[in-house]
Parts: C-alpha cells; sequence; structure tokens
C-alpha cells in the first residue's frame, strides 16, 4: 500500500514538472522573440532544473514499480 502511495505521489509531481516545464517554455519563446536574452538564459536555467526533476520522479516511479 506504502509503494502505491508513492506511485501516484510521483505520477502527481511529474505532471506538475511537465507543466512547469510547457510555461517555461512558452516563456523562453518569448523572450527570444523580444531579444531579451538575459531572461532567455534565465528560462534556460529554469529549464534544466526541471528536466532534472522529472527525470528524477520518472526514476523514482519506475523503481516503485519494482
Amino acid at each position: 500500500m506504502f509503494a502505491e502511495d508513492g506511485y501516484w505521489r510521483d505520477r502527481r509531481d511529474i505532471r506538475h514538472d511537465e507543466a512547469k516545464i510547457a510555461h517555461d517554455r512558452r516563456e523562453l519563446r518569448r523572450d527570444l522573440y523580444y531579444g531579451n536574452y538575459a531572461a532567455a538564459g534565465h528560462e534556460r536555467r529554469e529549464l534544466r532544473h526541471e528536466y532534472r526533476d522529472v527525470n528524477r520522479d520518472r526514476r523514482d516511479l519506475n523503481w516503485d514499480r519494482r
């Protein structure tokens, strides 16, 4: 039962992280369009962090299903 709770928590975290990635990608495109390269660099750093988070959550998800 406890592993199952972790599974659903990981699924929720993945969905939340994917939504943040989509938002940051929109902001990155907007910043690049307007030539705001400093803000685009910030968005790239945020994206790198979010991708790392998603990968960690997916690894945890696979670990919980074993």
